[in-house]
């Protein structure tokens, strides 16, 4: 257990881990979070945006962080979607574990009913829902012409746009490289706040039918 508690400490301390993996890690990263249903707890906009930070100090460089990370991003996500294609219904009803959270895909299949095609650029922006939406898209036997559009314009618009809000933010704001925890908790905070409005309106809608 404490081993468990040590990989996910690490995992979320993105300032080091950035410093540690280096581009390459960096591509594996982005690539798990969107391509594999158990890359779900994978930290991707704070992680996106603390290497544009440090591209805005020249420890990264911003072109190449683009240029390999948008592949990624762009593979990961036809990787999900061919997951779902094949193995179809067949994973609802595969059992709940600590790499597999067959909740999180059903909350993802209703994101899709409701947003359609629009989900694969709109997951892009929602932890959690953006792992497991080209999986459910798969499985609804979504056209892989009409997702691939979909992925390569929400996967462009993902990477560069926390990217460079990170490097936008190093270069703007004097001395914001000594503060990396404090935009990280921010960003993390904004990232998640679709998740807490959509929490927060399904309680109060029960409240209300009873």
């Amino acid at each position: 257990m404490e081993t468990i508690k040590d990989l996910f400490g690490q995992l979320y301390d993105v300032k080091t881990l950035v410093h540690t993996v280096g581009y390459i890690g960096l591509v594996i990263i982005i690539f798990s979070e969107t391509g594999l249903l158990a890359g779900f707890f994978l930290p991707g906009d704070s992680l996106l945006v603390t290497a544009g930070l440090f591209a805005a100090t020249g420890e990264l460089d911003i072109v190449l962080l683009n240029v390999m990370l948008i592949p990624a991003a762009v593979i990961g996500d036809a990787v999900g979607y061919w997951i779902g294609h094949k193995s179809g219904p067949h994973l609802f009803k595969r059992e709940q574990s600590l790499l597999f959270r067959k909740d999180y895909l059903i909350k993802t299949q209703e994101f899709y009913n409701k947003y359609g095609r629009m989900t694969i650029i709109l997951a892009r922006f929602i932890p959690i829902i953006r792992t497991f939406a080209p999986t459910v898209a798969g499985i609804a036997q979504m056209k892989y012409l009409d997702f691939f559009k979909f992925n390569v314009i929400g996967g462009a618009l993902w990477i560069l746009g926390m990217t460079l809000l990170g490097y936008l933010l190093g270069n703007t704001i004097p001395n914001i490289d000594k503060h990396i925890e404090k935009v990280i908790v921010i960003i993390v905070f904004l990232s998640i706040l679709p998740i807490i409005y959509k929490f927060v309106s399904s309680k109060m809608k029960k409240k209300k039918e009873k």
